[in-house]
């Protein structure tokens, strides 16, 4: 517990934070406290105790144990950006009070997250990323993973030799690439996802779309326009899935797990497909009624024209999303990932985004914060 004269201090503070200027001497006054910084242990310990408040009883150990209160010792962090690192406790309240009707909203609720990009290869995005998923978790939000990894992919068949070709933004993949993709997928980047998670307290658990069925999944055809002629060109093992069994993601997050899933599927005879993590993403946010999907791209989100940034679309409704992709508003890359969002959308998920996964915290601060981030995408 805080002692009183340090929580005369923290609600001396907290309510500078909301009073004219001209008040704050009087507040000092009366409360017999000092204009001066709390310390950053303290201010943990104080954010510890105002999260228990909001928090169910019996999640108390796990955001003591989150928060370390007791045996925090402040000191220079890669942790601590530089957005935050001068903050005042004023500055801190501020940002736990905006904060708690969205930890209260989404107690409780499930979000899929399609982790990709830059993200994935930056060492303090990656971080920043594993601690909002913390946080994500302990303050009681079923969470699920869904990883890509084309980059790492490419990379190591390179290093093997072998040359990568596309159709149509897809890769054509025979079955030494697939076995490639799937040890890559599989093998390397989901139990990398796993061991950073569990490392900072959590309960991950890698999946692929193979285990228990997870994703049956079909051939994927490319689409090929030649002359104006469209036409489909088989390039080998890329699939869609044809049926996602979601019941195993359930049980671990009934058991208080955060599911990681690479996007692999297993077809009618056994043999594994590689399939666009976005769609993966939206077909396992559908499934599960999530309330929220977030695809973490390496762009803003979706412009009306990307070369003008003041045509950016902060919410985007369904029916004009379908617009703009048929009328070519909306091009290239960006379309699978407003397809994903427009699937889970069909498919159950209350909302889907598209944001910035090259910003630090960027999950946080789209679910967190009143502005959020991104583009919103919605029925």
């Amino acid at each position: 517990m805080i002692d009183q004269t340090i929580q005369r201090e923290l609600a001396a503070s907290l309510l500078k934070n909301f009073l004219p200027a001209e008040m704050h001497a009087e507040v000092l006054k009366s409360l017999d406290v000092s204009d001066k910084e709390i310390p950053a242990d303290i201010q943990r310990a104080f954010a510890t105790e105002l999260l228990k408040k909001i928090l169910p009883a019996d999640m108390h150990d796990e955001v003591l144990k989150s928060f370390d209160a007791e045996t925090y010792k402040p000191e220079t962090s890669a942790d601590e950006t530089s957005a935050t690192k001068n903050f005042t406790v004023s500055d801190r309240a501020s940002v736990l009070v905006e904060a708690l009707p969205y930890i209260q909203e989404f107690h409780g609720k499930t979000i899929v997250i399609k982790y990709g990009g830059n993200a994935m290869v930056n060492d303090a995005l990656k971080a920043s990323v594993m601690q909002d998923v913390a946080l994500m978790k302990f303050v009681g939000i079923n969470v699920v993973i869904v990883h890509g990894g084309g980059p790492e992919i490419t990379g190591f068949l390179k290093k093997l030799g072998k040359e990568t070709s596309f159709v149509s933004g897809l890769r054509v993949t025979d079955e030494e690439t697939v076995e490639i993709a799937e040890m890559v997928l599989d093998g390397k980047i989901n139990s990398e996802i796993v061991t950073l998670l569990n490392r900072r307290g959590l309960r991950a658990v890698g999946l692929s779309g193979k285990d228990a069925d997870l994703i049956q999944a079909e051939k994927k055809l490319a689409t090929v326009y030649d002359g104006g002629e469209k036409t489909k060109v088989d390039i080998g093992y890329v699939g869609k899935a044809k049926r996602v069994n979601i019941q195993i993601v359930n049980d671990l997050l009934g058991q208080g797990y955060v599911p990681v899933i690479a996007p692999i599927g297993v077809g009618e005879d056994g043999e594994s497909y590689n399939i666009n993590a976005d769609y993966v993403a939206a077909d396992i946010a559908g499934a599960l009624h999530a309330e929220k999907l977030l695809l973490l791209t390496d762009t803003e989100g979706v412009y009306k024209n990307f070369a003008d940034k003041q045509s950016f679309i902060s919410t985007l409704k369904a029916d004009e999303a379908r617009t703009f992709i048929k009328d070519g508003t909306i091009s290239g890359g960006m379309i699978p990932k407003v397809e994903a969002c427009l699937r889970a959308i069909d498919a159950g998920t209350n909302k889907a985004y598209i944001i910035d996964g090259r910003l630090e915290h960027s999950i946080i601060l789209e679910l967190f914060t009143a502005a959020g981030l991104g583009t919103e995408v919605c029925p």
